[in-house]
């Protein structure tokens, strides 16, 4: 499998919610129009607005490293306004693992799946 799934973990910082929701969809304008190997992004709030999660899959390791080039300045408004955290699924490379490295990333290799 060379997909690659990202769970993004935000814990937005109290009183910025709204905010953050209109930097959501600003990244989410971005990747509609650059993005070319994402195949879903998709994101979720908990009931209290305090926290977001964003479920991701790219076809592989460039398509992450792109969509992270792509959203460039918009992920820097993003970091100023919530405390992150991602989770990568997937045989990562190591260019991109290195990429998230100062965020402590969880990553974990497939072992078997339909």
């Amino acid at each position: 499998m060379s997909n690659i799934q990202v769970t993004a973990k935000f814990k937005i910082h109290p009183g910025k919610e709204e905010a953050f929701k209109e930097l959501a969809q600003a990244c989410m304008a971005s990747v509609k129009e650059k993005d070319t190997g994402t195949l879903q992004y998709d994101w979720y709030f908990s009931q209290d607005g305090s926290e977001c999660r964003v479920r991701e899959t790219y076809t592989n390791s460039n398509a992450v490293l792109a969509h992270v080039t792509n959203l460039g300045p918009l992920f820097g408004q993003v970091l100023e306004l919530s405390e992150f955290t991602p989770e990568i699924y997937g045989d990562a490379s190591d260019a991109l693992v290195g990429v998230v490295e100062a965020f402590s990333p969880e990553v974990f290799a497939q072992y078997q799946g339909l």
